[in-house]
């Protein structure tokens, strides 16, 4: 079943909505909306996003012992605190920012 996730009603928002949806862009904490938030297409699309994130996140860490492409991901490590900030941030704003290439994966889980 594939979500249209391209608008998403955003006012209104629930403040148990947003707290679940900011646990998304906390690292492991993105399984806590994924079990309990799937009712929830806000907090759905933070999920998802976070879920992807997450795994650059954990790929990204394994991949720093790679001999000479260590510095990379170190750039990539950097680049998922950087969109995780910004996850947080649209969740604050009630917004669902689509980030480029990781909304397009997280459509597809």
């Amino acid at each position: 079943m594939k979500l249209n996730l391209s608008w998403i009603p955003t006012e209104g928002i629930e403040v148990r909505s947003r707290l679940m949806a900011a646990f998304s862009y906390l690292g492991v904490l993105c399984f806590v909306p994924l079990l309990f938030g799937r009712d929830d297409p806000f907090v759905n699309f933070h999920a998802r996003q976070g879920l992807v994130i997450w795994i650059w996140g954990v790929l990204a860490l394994f991949a720093l012992a790679v001999p000479g492409l260590g510095w990379f991901f170190r750039f990539s490590a950097s680049l998922v605190t950087t969109l995780s900030i910004f996850g947080l941030v649209s969740v604050a704003l009630h917004k669902t920012w689509r980030f480029p290439f990781i909304c397009d994966l997280s459509e597809k889980l």
